[in-house]
């Protein structure tokens, strides 16, 4: 999923923008006409594992446009929405965008076209919306569900002498068995990647329906933030906590999320992770690694009685339509193209995305999938996607911090409430 460059961002979004800019038939020529071209910007198209979906997808919109042809530019992530942010200043750029669900759609809904009016035959078929919404408007469709389940490793827990198949329900029983687990094994209780900053994101979303109140919950994702509640302070608390203990594996500041982290629990060297529900970091993924029926998924282990732990889920990722595109009803039509039965099912099948579409079979996914999906009707949106990409790159700032002990808090509640009110 990340992807490293040494190149500048200056010089990478320069050569991106003239490279790939899109409707590029030349001057003249009306975006959708015969021959023309549509630009694709992501960060999945260049993955092997993505190669079916995109192929179907491409397929699929040849049927409906034989004359336009579609070129994906797959551009590194570390430095994705810095080069979209240079196109959308020069505003010129590709004709179909890829995007996070939450804040890093949102927070750039003004470079986009809204897709009510071509979408409403998708909206029963595919799930997840709700991330790709901005004041009641559409402006991207769903391409996967995204969420942050608690993995854990059973092969671990059998040689602790846990019973796999019943995992803690409290944090305190959840640390008593991860005691057991490290002295029995040698193996940590997290698997934890924050050299990014990201780490933080997943802990918030994972944890805080095990630690807000649903009420406090649910305000929360309704932009009804309190910041001084001592439950939200508590989560942040519980960051640090479980640092200072020594659960996490060392150096989690150190050590990037995707995939060392996750690398760590694949090979048997921390006991949990919370990783992702679809993409990378995923069940899928752990699968290969320690066996289908190895893979467990438990919920967040209780810290408040008065809470009620869930899977945090939302829309993952989707595509959207430029504002500079000149004709957006073809560049929308790729949009459904991407988000095509046929095309989700070659990404779930070939690399375990859970596509928005919930007309796909997933029963033959094994049981970590089954009990994701179980979840799923149940879940909330997660915590972090309701935050503006501002507030989450200074969460990502503070945990490290945090984790380092070079800030407090209460600090670090104080400075992220007075960016949420920015």
């Amino acid at each position: 999923m990340k992807q490293r460059t040494l190149w500048s961002a200056a010089l990478v979004a320069s050569l991106a923008l003239t490279a790939g800019c899109g409707s590029a038939a030349g001057p003249g020529s009306p975006s959708g006409s015969p021959g023309d071209k549509l630009v694709v910007w992501d960060w999945k198209s260049g993955d092997a594992k993505a190669a079916g979906y995109v192929a179907k997808a491409k397929a699929d919109f040849a049927k409906k446009h034989p004359g336009v042809n579609v070129e994906f530019v797959a551009q590194p992530y570390d430095q994705y929405y810095t080069l979209l942010g240079a196109a959308i200043q020069a505003g010129k750029g590709p004709d179909v965008i890829l995007f996070n669900g939450g804040g890093q759609l949102r927070d750039r809904a003004d470079a986009l076209t809204p897709l009510d009016s071509y979408v409403a035959d998708d909206k029963g078929r595919l799930a997840g919306w709700d991330a790709f919404t901005k004041a009641g408007k559409i402006y991207a469709e769903p391409v996967t569900l995204q969420g942050h389940p608690f993995y854990y490793n059973k092969a671990l827990y059998e040689k602790a002498g846990l019973n796999p198949e019943a995992p803690a329900k409290t944090w305190d029983e959840f640390v008593k068995n991860c005691g057991v687990i490290t002295q029995k094994t040698g193996a940590k209780c997290f698997a934890l990647g924050n050299k990014e900053g990201d780490g933080i994101q997943f802990f918030l979303s994972a944890m805080g329906s095990a630690i807000l109140t649903p009420q406090e919950y649910d305000g929360w994702i309704a932009g009804k933030r309190d910041w001084s509640s001592p439950d939200v302070k508590r989560i942040f608390e519980l960051w640090k906590q479980v640092n200072d203990a020594g659960l996490n594996n060392d150096g989690p500041n150190s050590t990037a999320m995707f995939n060392d982290s996750f690398a760590l629990f694949q090979s048997g060297k921390a006991a949990d992770v919370i990783g992702l529900m679809s993409d990378v970091g995923h069940w899928k993924d752990f699968a290969e690694f320690l066996g289908a029926d190895k893979v467990g998924v438990m919920e967040p282990p209780a810290v408040n009685p008065a809470a009620a732990p869930t899977l945090p889920y939302d829309g993952g990722i989707g595509y959207g339509v430029a504002k500079w595109t000149k004709d957006p009803k073809p560049a929308a039509d790729l949009v459904r193209s991407l988000t095509s039965t046929d095309a989700l099912k070659a990404f779930y099948e070939d690399g375990g995305a859970i596509a928005s579409d919930t007309t796909i079979d997933v029963s033959q996914g094994g049981p970590a999938v089954k009990t994701i999906l179980s979840e799923v009707k149940t879940g909330k949106p997660a915590l972090h996607v309701a935050l503006s990409s501002k507030t989450l790159d200074l969460m990502g700032r503070l945990s490290q911090q945090l984790l380092s002990g070079s800030v407090s808090v209460d600090d670090a509640v104080r400075q992220l409430a007075a960016s949420d009110k920015g």
